[in-house]
């Protein structure tokens, strides 16, 4: 008998330890959100949202194709169906999808239907992915928003949400990676051949002739 009295004590302890365990985990990793997009370049929009305060993770990777696990050199070289995308983890008690949805096409040019900037051909075309009806009608909302601001009409479409295969280990976090690479201006760490490259592709120079003030990441 004085040895089950001797136990409550301590269960009682250890339950309140554990209720103190659960109250004290981060919530938000329960109420991650995810969005999908296509914005040509995926180093470029991995980039740029990697910026947003409450986005936890952008991952580099390609969707909508037919092919399983695809390679990169299958994507841009055509025919998978694929596009390059990034898949965004965010928490929406910081930044909502909304806010999301109109960052991302005020990073782009949502008018051209061939690619984005520099790069051309199917892989780079642009694209929101939606799983329900909820999310396509922000989706939605946000391209009539976005071309009543340009006076032009959006070609981005926003389509079902399919398989997301993550690029490789090379791809993600191009922008800011130390390892030397040979480009057309030489060898240099990926985060130099990023910065490079983004500039000789025009792609800011455009955004910003395109959406001016609006652009949320234009020289950042």
């Amino acid at each position: 008998m004085n040895r089950l009295q001797n136990l409550k004590p301590l269960a009682l302890t250890l339950l309140i330890a554990f209720a103190l365990v659960i109250r004290c985990s981060p919530a938000s990793a329960q109420t991650l959100e995810t969005l999908t997009v296509a914005g040509g370049c995926f180093w470029c929009v991995e980039a740029d949202f990697e910026k947003v305060e409450g986005v936890t993770e952008a991952v580099s990777g390609f969707t909508g194709g037919e092919v399983e696990n695809p390679t990169y050199n299958q994507v841009t070289k055509g025919g998978t169906g694929h596009y390059e995308a990034v898949e965004i983890s965010f928490d929406p008690s910081v930044v909502s999808r909304s806010q999301l949805l109109s960052m991302f096409l005020r990073s782009i040019d949502p008018t051209d239907a061939g690619g984005q900037f520099c790069d051309r051909g199917d892989s780079y075309r642009t694209a929101i992915f939606v799983s329900n009806q909820e999310e396509r009608s922000l989706a939605e909302q946000q391209i009539e928003a976005a071309g009543d601001k340009l006076g032009q009409e959006i070609v981005t479409p926003v389509l079902e949400k399919e398989a997301f295969y993550p690029a490789d280990s090379y791809h993600q976090d191009y922008y800011k990676g130390r390892k030397l690479v040979l480009t057309r201006f030489g060898p240099k760490s990926q985060a130099s051949a990023y910065k490079a490259y983004r500039a000789a592709c025009g792609r800011d120079d455009r955004v910003r002739d395109l959406w001016g003030e609006a652009a949320p990441f234009v020289g950042n």
